[in-house]
């Protein structure tokens, strides 16, 4: 599934490289030229990565990061520092703010774009196209098809959605909050009886192939996936 990179560039030409980079990878990109202009379009959706320079106006990326880190909402944020310093000092630096990765000015846009599938795949699995085949089920982004053996799962898009980040984190128990915020955005303001709705959808569609029990209730918890159910 294409993931949201967030560009926070201040040098125009690079900002629309970053930009050309993310889209031929399959990605959306948001684009913000401050940590100010980069704090507002954060408070509005979280994106899926945050590709963040390091000198900017004003406040500096390293200490934008570090920002990000403090506060509970962001701090699980996938980022990638962006800078020409190439010392491993400056390295160092950018990755002790909490960084996940660091790429060097130039940069090869086949370099960066596979900087952000590790970093995507490590830190966000459900933002790749990576197929996941977990307990009987095959889901593919790509095609958007979920298989139970050889037979096609037929699966509404909210429910396509909950089952692949659910596959993609399996034994974890999420919370109702934890998965609205996941599969309908932070940033959407929805009653938390909906995720039982469509895990009830997500199940009636799966019980043909007797794999529904995948989906399990932790009672006062949450829900989760387990392949050995």
């Amino acid at each position: 599934m294409p993931a949201t990179v967030l560009i926070v560039e201040d040098e125009p030409a690079i900002q629309e490289l970053l930009a050309l980079t993310v889209r031929q990878a399959g990605h959306q990109p948001r684009l913000a030229d401050s940590a100010e202009q980069a704090l507002g379009l954060l408070r509005e959706a979280l994106p899926d990565l945050l590709l963040l320079d390091w000198m900017l106006p004003g406040q500096s990326g390293v200490e934008l990061a570090r920002r990000l880190r403090a506060d509970r909402r962001t701090r699980e944020l996938p980022i990638i520092m962006l800078t020409a310093r190439a010392d491993e000092h400056d390295k160092l630096a950018g990755l002790e703010t909490g960084a996940d990765d660091y790429v060097t000015k130039p940069f090869s846009p086949r370099e960066l774009n596979a900087r952000i599938k590790a970093v995507l795949r490590r830190r966000a699995p459900e933002a790749t196209d990576d197929v996941v085949d977990l307990g009987g089920l095959r889901l593919d982004p790509a095609s958007h098809r979920v298989h139970a053996g050889a037979a096609e799962v037929p699966l509404g898009p909210t429910e396509f959605r909950l089952l692949h980040y659910l596959m993609t984190h399996p034994e974890r128990v999420h919370s109702r909050v934890q998965l609205l915020d996941q599969i309908w955005g932070d940033h959407v303001f929805v009653e938390e009886r909906t995720v039982d709705v469509h895990i009830r959808r997500l199940r009636k569609a799966l019980e043909p192939s007797g794999l529904d029990g995948h989906v399990q209730t932790v009672r006062g918890s949450g829900y989760r996936f387990s392949a050995t159910a």
